[in-house]
């Protein structure tokens, strides 16, 4: 499986970080992860949790403005975009196919060939124009999937509690990963 993970400037850095750190543990499942953060994720990055490398991760990280990246095309065939955290901004630009940058690209690449969108909104409270660009990208075809922990499987810790949305979020993705299960 081929699988953009788009970092987006909201707060909420360490979904991405556990999304990242989970993936490099599941590296047999993947034939390439291409990797683009925006600025404001960089940023937030470094505010919330603290120094950022790439060369923490065994992945390929492309510029926010490089449209040669593979996946800027449909012909690269990467088949899921995970978009972790998602801003309403970023969710509007990619509601309206606003594509000014290789985080909007890929994501109208991959929602005009049909591919699996997948959008971990962050920010709360949600105005009408919000809902309906979450309406929007799921007529479209993108899974809105929200930052929202669950519990049930009883949390101790912030990064439990994150950890429990990066489950569905790889559940949703179609990768195999090992976690609670309701009724299990």
């Amino acid at each position: 499986m081929k699988i953009i993970v788009a970092i987006g400037g909201s707060s909420g850095s360490i979904y991405a970080k556990i999304l990242l750190d989970r993936l490099k543990k599941m590296v047999n499942q993947t034939e390439a992860v291409g990797v683009v953060m925006s600025d404001n994720a960089v940023y937030n990055w470094e505010l919330e949790i603290g120094p950022w490398s790439k060369a923490d991760y065994p992945f390929t990280f492309y510029n926010k403005m490089d449209f040669m990246a593979p996946f800027a095309s449909g012909s690269a065939k990467y088949e899921v975009m995970l978009v972790c955290p998602c801003s309403m901004g970023l969710l509007g630009r990619i509601a309206a196919g606003i594509s000014t940058d290789l985080i909007t690209r890929a994501a109208d690449v991959i929602l005009k060939e049909r591919r699996k969108l997948i959008v971990v909104t962050r920010e709360m409270p949600l105005s009408l124009i919000h809902i309906r660009n979450m309406e929007t990208v799921t007529l479209a075809g993108g899974i809105i999937c929200p930052a929202t922990p669950s519990f049930y499987g009883k949390p101790t810790t912030i990064e439990e509690a994150a950890g429990t949305v990066i489950d569905r979020v790889l559940d949703l993705s179609g990768l195999d990963w090992q976690s609670f299960r309701w009724g299990e």
